[in-house]
């Protein structure tokens, strides 16, 4: 039987599962890390006991942080900002991405040309002009001064995203449609958004991403401690004088948590997402 040019040598197999299996423990060392610090007693973060369950471990540092600490509060805060900031971005970049794959019309290479330079800049060097227009608004320290902020620094990237998307669709499938009597909006409600499903779960993934772990942009925006998102939250651990490392450890867990679900349940449509993106009619 010939072998397939692309079929690795025993050798070969050896050296990619060793250097898999490096790159794995190398990955989950710091996961297990956090989850040791966790369950120290004391708030310890360095010890010389290498076992991963630590001796006299506890679990105060997670019931300190569900029953005495405004946890729930700011998860409830980070929730609704990321939802709200997801489903923005969503709307607005599958609309506005397909009008710029589809449509001809005046300023359009202006526009992508100035949606993409808008990323060539850092976050820090938007946050003075957002201050600025916030309190001009009356929106500083609200929920949708902060969705505002984060729909503006997300969306260019999702729209540039969708309309890549866009132009690997037949434009044939469309005039199917129109010629079996579908209306522009039926056409694309019911023909090309079905198919764009990958990338408009990339474009919702990475929407809830900028705003579920974003931390900067929200202490600049944010006062009202009762307004404190996750990341807010915890640094709020930290003082001038001691940090609450249990504490910090089990809510980064947390924290994590809902990204980990997302990811594995999305995980089949990012595959496709990413590997369709760059194929054009």
């Amino acid at each position: 039987m010939k072998k397939s040019p692309r079929e690795a040598s025993l050798g070969g197999k050896i050296f990619t599962y060793a250097f898999l299996t490096l790159f794995v423990l190398w990955s989950i060392y710091p996961i297990l890390n956090v989850i040791t610090v966790s369950l120290r007693p004391g708030d310890l973060l360095w010890s010389k006991d290498l076992s991963i369950i630590p001796e006299n471990w506890t679990l105060d540092a997670y019931y300190q942080l569900l029953f005495d600490k405004p946890f729930m509060r700011w998860l409830w805060n980070s929730m609704l900002v990321s939802f709200t900031v997801t489903l923005t971005g969503v709307a607005l970049a599958s609309t506005a991405g397909y009008a710029f794959s589809r449509y001809k019309f005046r300023g359009k290479e202006t526009a992508m040309i100035g949606m993409i330079v808008t990323q060539m800049f850092p976050v820090t060097m938007l946050l003075l002009p957002l201050f600025i227009m916030l309190i001009k608004m009356g929106l500083y320290d609200t929920y949708i001064g902060l969705i505002i902020a984060y729909s503006a620094t997300a969306l260019p990237f999702c729209v540039w995203q969708m309309k890549g998307y866009y132009d690997t669709i037949p434009k044939s499938l469309e005039e199917a449609a129109a010629i079996d009597g579908c209306s522009q909006w039926m056409t694309f409600y019911r023909i090309v958004l079905p198919l764009a499903a990958p990338a408009l779960v990339i474009t919702a993934l990475f929407s809830f991403m900028s705003a579920w772990s974003e931390y900067l942009v929200a202490a600049v925006l944010i006062q009202d401690t009762t307004m404190f998102t996750l990341p807010l939250g915890l640094k709020s651990f930290q003082s001038n004088f001691a940090t609450e490392w249990g504490l910090y450890a089990a809510a980064a867990l947390f924290v994590s948590l809902p990204v980990v679900v997302l990811f594995m349940a999305l995980s089949r449509y990012l595959v496709s997402g990413l590997t369709l993106g760059g194929v054009k009619e």
